[in-house]
């Protein structure tokens, strides 16, 4: 019965590997880029802890109503990349388009305005509720220790069992040969 547990325990330890890393490797080979939703402002749409996977379109594409995940202009506040929709495009004396964004969950759209620099932008093609929670874990080095070295020794371990276990019936068998 040990024995059978513990392969249902490992056969789940390699199941729950592949998948993870399918969710961390498909979405690349699907040309997505993937991130976390790390703050509140999109709750009803993407809650925190949600994973969203953003395709890489032309910024010529974009239009109101569209969520993007862009980095805000500097000295606006937030730090590191937003994830929010587009509420207006409007455009500058240059004729440059210029976006503002609103989170779904915010009374008022962001302050700032700004303009896309490059040719392509992420845009928010799905999101997958709570699993973002799971990639954030990755990125500590405890829990990355924790998710690949505990499935690691509990296979080495199981291994180490095995050759015991075959040791001892081959030291058992021994005498009998001996007395042949």
């Amino acid at each position: 019965m040990p024995r059978r547990a513990g392969r249902v325990v490992s056969t789940l330890l390699v199941a729950a590997g592949i998948l993870l890393g399918t969710l961390l490797i498909a979405p690349a080979l699907l040309g997505w880029e993937r991130y976390v939703i790390v703050s509140g402002s999109m709750t009803g749409t993407y809650d925190r802890g949600s994973l969203v996977l953003d395709e890489v379109v032309p910024v010529s594409s974009l239009k109101v109503g569209d969520v993007i995940t862009y980095r805000p202009p500097a000295g606006s506040g937030p730090e590191g990349l937003v994830t929010h929709r587009i509420a207006a495009i409007s455009h500058d004396r240059l004729g440059a388009r210029l976006y503002r964004t609103k989170g779904d969950a915010n009374a008022a759209a962001d302050p700032w305005t700004f303009a896309l620099r490059g040719p392509t932008q992420a845009r928010v093609t799905v999101g997958v509720p709570k699993v973002g929670f799971a990639i954030a874990a990755l990125s500590d080095r405890r829990w990355r220790m924790l998710i690949v070295g505990l499935p690691a020794a509990l296979i080495a371990l199981m291994s180490l069992s095995a050759l015991w276990r075959e040791a001892g019936t081959e030291a058992a068998r021994m005498p009998a040969r001996a007395a042949a």
